[in-house]
């Protein structure tokens, strides 16, 4: 159901602290009437991750107040790499590897946004399709004469790169690549407002000055704020790497553990960001402190994984969770588990190879740091020594559980 247009986004957007800049004084006087905006997406691989999630709640809040979403995959600037918030020049994927990523992360953005033909439906966008066939003479011919190299070199994406050991000429071109999808897409989409994380900012002023120079345009940009945890730690992030939104790269049950094991001082922000729940009920839920405000940590983890995995999956995820932490029960599906022949444990298997083979650890070295810090339990029975092999005495009902903490578990299912 669409908000109406009373409901507007620029007050949607600010309540929820998803606002860092803005190009234009008169934002909220133009986002009174239907606009059409959009938001890049990089396929850099086959899924978007958590972070991510942000532009797409964005878009989405965009279409529920009645304008038009534009998602944007970089077709084409995906085979360049944008500098913005890096150091170091990226991994060049071939077009068959953007192809695939383009078609993945469509629809993942579909499962929050919906695509369709009408005035407010979301449209999927490739730059690929306007971009990938031009030629460098084109261009240079067409676009070169309204960009000034030093202008180009006071951004900060070019700055953070100059800075930390230069940026390669292919990078350089990137700004120019995305400025010139704005000009498009207001030209062939009536598209007047370009919105990403605040490390955008320079792209979307190079493509704002871009349409006024060549064709007259007012185009206007807004930009959200790059997440963090309250203690300043990068967000998205888990002890194995980035929280994806695929459940074939990150479980169900990673993700919901993932959401609802955030520090207290984030959940408030967390549940403006990531879900759709009016900010009076978000207020509610986290007027508790300490052990109360779990509610709101396990309404935040289930309104998430809901959104991305469905409502089925979110309450296998919840109900399983609930038992296996409180109730000693890890027999549902969605607790990680993995298939343990008995051959292996006839002759005896590592502790720390299990753990780093299920994925509750990264490596050897770290399985090893916890076993000795006395973090590491077998059948909820603690484990000091890190030499310890696991024989057929450890199997109980058919199976063995390895918990890290208080937070991750894996279920070893005993085969054969």
């Amino acid at each position: 159901m669409s908000h109406p247009m009373s409901a507007s986004f620029y007050d949607i957007m600010a309540q929820r602290g998803l606002i860092h800049q803005s190009t234009d004084e008169q934002m909220h006087e133009r986002l009174q009437q239907p606009c059409t905006a959009y938001i890049g997406f990089d396929p850099t691989a086959d899924s978007l991750h958590v972070g991510s999630l942000v532009p797409v709640m964005v878009l989405a809040w965009l279409q529920r107040c009645g304008h038009r979403p534009l998602a944007l995959v970089g077709g084409a600037t995906g085979m360049i790499g944008d500098p913005s918030g890096k150091t170091s020049v990226r991994t060049m994927l071939s077009a068959e590897e953007i192809a695939h990523n383009t078609q993945a992360i469509g629809a993942q953005i579909g499962r929050v946004v919906r695509f369709g033909d009408g005035p407010t439906d979301a449209r999927l966008l490739n730059n690929a399709d306007w971009l990938a066939d031009r030629t460098w003479i084109d261009i240079l011919r067409d676009y070169g004469p309204h960009f000034s190299v030093n202008r180009m070199l006071t951004m900060d994406s070019v700055k953070g790169r100059m800075e930390a050991g230069g940026i390669t000429f292919l990078e350089f071109n990137y700004m120019v690549m995305q400025a010139a999808d704005f000009v498009h897409l207001a030209q062939h989409y009536d598209c007047t407002l370009q919105m990403g994380g605040q490390d955008q900012w320079g792209n979307i002023v190079m493509g704002i000055e871009l349409g006024r120079r060549m064709h007259g345009l007012s185009l206007a940009g807004l930009t959200m704020p790059l997440v963090t945890k309250a203690d300043g730690s990068k967000f998205g992030k888990s002890e194995q790497g980035n929280i994806w939104l695929s459940a074939e790269r990150t479980s169900v049950h990673d993700f919901f553990q993932f959401w609802r094991n955030v520090a207290d001082a984030d959940v408030s922000r967390f549940l403006a960001f990531f879900t759709f729940l009016p900010m009076r009920q978000i207020n509610d839920l986290c007027a508790e402190e300490g052990q109360a405000l779990n509610a709101a940590k396990e309404t935040l983890a289930y309104e998430v994984t809901a959104l991305i995995h469905g409502e089925e999956a979110a309450q296998r995820a919840r109900d399983d969770a609930r038992k296996a932490f409180t109730g000693g029960d890890v027999s549902g599906d969605s607790i990680p588990h993995s298939a343990l022949t008995s051959q292996e444990l006839a002759s005896g298997i590592g502790l720390l190879l299990l753990m780093t083979r299920s994925g509750l650890t990264a490596s050897n070295g770290e399985a090893r740091r916890l076993v000795q810090g006395g973090g590491v339990r077998v059948n909820d029975v603690k484990i000091t020594d890190p030499a310890l092999q696991l024989d057929p005495s450890y199997v109980v009902e058919g199976r063995m559980v390895v918990r890290v903490g208080k937070k991750k578990i894996h279920r070893f299912d005993v085969v054969g």
